[in-house]
Order: structure tokens, then C-alpha cells, then sequence
């Protein structure tokens, strides 16, 4: 026999009088019975609602005979923030230790629920006070998080990887509590190359990517090997700031990069170049930026990087909603942020866009948002960075997947925010390019092995 308190709202044949039981009770109807203490406390939350919405547990049994149980879990939430109710009851942290806080960024679309949060207002929502700190580059993103001028701090994925494991730089461990983006770069080609159709048209190229350990490089030299070009011999790879890569293109010291928007986008409205290939083309739900700390920073204030993060959680799955693009655009469009035309990052974020080649497409997921940092993401990663030369000898992937990439709290925090998360904390990858390529993540060095243009 199941506690009534704990019974089912949304079906009928539950009773939420605690005097009372279920009218019947069937294998089905035991196996929905709450089994974690999340989901005891979700599913009193909703009890309780459901008896302060009907008043009586009759009439909230009469209603939901005649409708289905996720159209009335639909209702209640339309009338009370269940799923804001859910969060608190779940919220098992105390007094936030440290409210003033500084999060760096750099200006471009992949950071945009880091930045959006802060005139958004998702992170006073959490309670904190959150200045969001400029950065010109990653190169200044790695200084300000190792010597701690930032608290947290937008990286791209591969970032809190290589420092964890000292490559390029002191070893520091950080933490990769949530993703950011997922898609959302592009290969953009100077105007004159118009006519190229394969990598092997770039041989002898002038690429730039935002920094050496970025899904950037990774994904250009997966692009330009799979097409027979070998990206160390055959091709000039560079890293300029992002910001500083249009005037490159323009001034023709580059002939093209892998970019992250909105410089890929923003090149075609100075009629600089075009794009090329959207990485999604490459790599399709790829990860590209995400939110990523100390570890010391988070050990040594628990409740405020708890805070911190489900603010990050909570106005990224705000940014997934394509309803709400346009909105989050003018926000972070202003000079303190992107500093960049409204348009052309509605253009972006929207995925209706010109390409430079005279038309106009349509690719709602030309970038999206998604927090969840799969095991699977960084152990490709990490699969790279030995192919390519960066880390050598025997790599423990999963220790190191599971160490940086915390996928298991991050469940906890969608589930608490009444978000839906992954049940697993690794998958396969599809990659494309003419013919799929699956990547399997329990088989790292006989994927490494496979490719016939490696370093190692």
C-alpha cells in the first residue's frame, strides 16, 4: 500500500485525503510510486498545490476525469509556479556566503545565458548580485579564473580540461558544472573564395580559431583531415581573439576561420566573407562554451556556487526557448555586452540569416542551449587533444570526464529547476560529412587509431 501523501495528483483514482487509499492499486500504478527523496518531495509539492487549487479532493477527482494527467499537471502549473515550488522545497543549501560576485565573459552569442542573466535579472532571481566582466580574449579569460579576479567564468569546453591536466598552462582543477551553447559556429570564408567546395580547395589557407584548446580547432582540423588535408602541414592555424577576427578577414591576413557567432554572422554584414559550413554540418548538437569554476571556489562556498549555478541552468533552458531569441538579443546586443548590431544577432540566434552567397536560410538550431556536460563530449575531447599532439603517454578518460565534467549535478540542479535531464551521463556522437561517423566514448584509443592523418 502506497502513503497517500505521496499518491499522484494527476490521477484520478488517488486519493490526497490522508484518510483515505488509492480505490486500487495495480503493478503499473506501484511502479509510479516515488522511489528518491527528490521525487517524494516533487511529488508532495504537487499534492499540496492540487488540494490549494481544487479545494477538495472530489472535485480535483472529478476534473481529472475528464482530462489527461499532463494536460492537468499543464493547468496547475499555469495557475501556481509549481515548478519555482518544486525548486525550493529541493533546495537544501544554507545562507549564501558571498552575493557579489564577478563572472567573466567574452562578447560573442556562445555566452549568452551568462550574460543574459545579468540584465535579464535570473541571477538576483537566485540571489545574487552578479557582474558580468568583459573579456578581450581567452588568453585573459584563463588569467582572471586562475588568479581568481573572476569567481566563475564563461570557457569554451575544452578549457577546464587542459588546465585540470596543466596542458598550456599551471595545473589548476576546475570544474565543468553546465554547457552552454551547443552548435552555434561557423566556417566563414573571405569573399574572394567563393568558388571553394572542399577542404582540399584550402590547402595552403590562413585559418584562425579563438585559442588552441577550443572545440574551434578541433572541429577545423576533424573538417580538413577528413577531407584529406592535413591541418599541421598542409594549412596555417592561428588563434586571434574572436573579436579581432573580421578585421583580420577584411585586411586579408586571413582566408577564412571556424569562429564562434556573432563574428561569423557579423562578417557578412561588413561584406567581408560568407559562411561557409555551420558547424552543426560538422558535428551536429555539438558542445562549444560553458559555465566553469575553481574547484577550490566551489568547495569553499558551497551555497553560493549552488546558487550560481542553477541561475546559469535556469536562464540557459530560458535561452533554449526559440520563443524568447529576439527578446534575449536586444538585451545582450548593447556595448557593455556584444556590442553588436540587434540585427545581426537576432540573425544568429534566430537562425534566419544571410549567408553572404546570396541567400537567405533558415536553421532554428543553428545555435541552441543546452547545460547538460556529457561524459561523452569531454572524452571526445580529450580523444582529440592526443590525436593532435597535446597530450601524450596513457589518458585516463574517464576519470578525467568525471572529474571536470560534472554531469551527475547537473541532472540534480535541471531536476530541481523542473527541467528534464539525461538519465545517462554518456552517449554516442554522430559525426557527419558525407558519411556518419559514431563516436563511442568507451572506445577512445581505437577511435584515435582509426583516422590515417594523427600525430600520435
Amino acid at each position: 500500500m502506497t502513503i497517500s501523501g505521496f499518491e499522484d495528483p494527476s490521477d484520478p483514482s488517488t486519493s490526497l485525503d490522508h484518510s483515505q487509499h488509492k480505490e486500487s492499486s495495480t503493478d503499473e500504478t506501484l511502479k509510479q510510486t516515488p522511489q528518491t527523496t527528490e521525487e517524494i518531495i516533487d511529488r508532495a509539492v504537487e499534492g499540496a498545490v492540487a488540494r490549494a487549487v481544487f479545494g477538495s479532493d472530489l472535485k480535483r477527482r472529478e476534473f481529472l476525469r475528464l482530462v489527461s494527467s499532463s494536460t492537468a499537471l499543464a493547468i496547475l502549473s499555469s495557475v501556481f509556479p509549481l515548478g519555482a515550488a518544486k525548486a525550493l522545497a529541493q533546495e537544501k543549501t544554507g545562507p549564501i556566503e558571498k552575493k557579489d560576485l564577478k563572472v567573466g565573459f567574452i562578447p560573442i552569442t556562445c555566452a549568452t545565458p551568462i550574460i543574459m542573466a545579468e540584465p535579464m535579472g535570473f541571477y538576483k532571481k537566485h540571489g545574487l548580485d552578479v557582474q558580468v566582466l568583459k573579456a578581450s580574449g581567452w588568453a585573459m579569460i584563463r588569467d582572471l579564473a586562475i588568479n581568481r579576479e573572476t569567481d566563475a567564468t564563461h570557457m569554451l569546453t575544452p578549457m577546464p580540461i587542459a588546465f585540470t591536466m596543466g596542458v598550456g598552462s599551471q595545473a589548476v582543477p576546475f570544474i565543468m558544472p553546465a554547457v552552454e551553447n551547443i552548435n552555434g559556429q561557423a566556417i566563414t570564408l573571405h569573399k574572394k573564395h567563393k568558388g571553394v567546395k572542399s577542404a582540399k580547395e584550402m590547402k595552403g589557407f590562413k585559418f584562425a580559431v579563438p585559442f588552441d584548446y577550443s572545440i574551434h580547432n578541433f572541429l577545423l582540423r576533424y573538417y580538413l583531415a577528413e577531407g584529406g588535408v592535413d591541418p599541421d602541414k598542409e594549412f596555417q592555424i592561428r588563434v586571434i581573439p574572436p573579436p579581432e577576427m573580421v578585421a583580420n578577414l577584411k585586411a586579408e591576413n586571413l582566408d577564412g576561420y571556424l569562429a564562434p557567432d556573432p563574428f561569423n554572422q557579423r562578417a557578412v554584414y561588413e561584406d567581408a566573407g560568407f559562411i561557409y559550413m555551420l558547424s552543426k554540418e560538422i558535428w551536429p548538437g555539438h558542445p562549444c562554451c560553458a559555465f566553469a569554476a575553481r574547484k577550490d571556489f566551489a568547495e569553499k562556498y558551497p551555497n553560493t556556487y549552488k546558487a550560481l549555478f542553477r541561475a546559469i541552468v535556469d536562464a540557459t533552458q530560458y535561452s533554449h526557448n526559440a520563443a524568447n531569441r529576439k527578446e534575449i538579443a536586444k538585451a545582450i546586443s548593447p556595448r557593455n555586452y556584444l556590442n553588436q548590431p540587434v540585427e545581426v544577432v537576432e540573425q544568429v540566434l534566430t537562425g534566419v540569416f544571410p549567408d553572404g552567397l546570396g541567400n537567405t536560410r533558415n536553421v532554428p538550431d543553428r545555435i541552441d542551449f543546452d547545460p547538460f556536460p556529457w561524459h561523452s563530449m569531454a572524452i571526445w575531447i580529450l580523444t582529440q587533444m592526443k590525436r593532435w599532439g597535446y597530450v601524450k603517454g596513457d589518458v585516463d578518460y574517464q576519470k578525467i570526464a568525471e572529474q571536470v565534467y560534472l554531469a551527475s549535478e547537473c541532472r540534480e540542479v535541471m531536476k530541481s529547476l523542473g527541467y528534464k535531464a539525461p538519465a545517462q551521463n554518456s552517449t554516442k556522437h554522430n559525426f557527419l560529412l558525407g558519411k556518419t561517423k559514431v563516436f563511442d566514448p568507451s572506445k577512445p584509443e581505437e577511435y584515435i587509431k582509426s583516422f590515417a592523418i594523427r600525430r600520435t
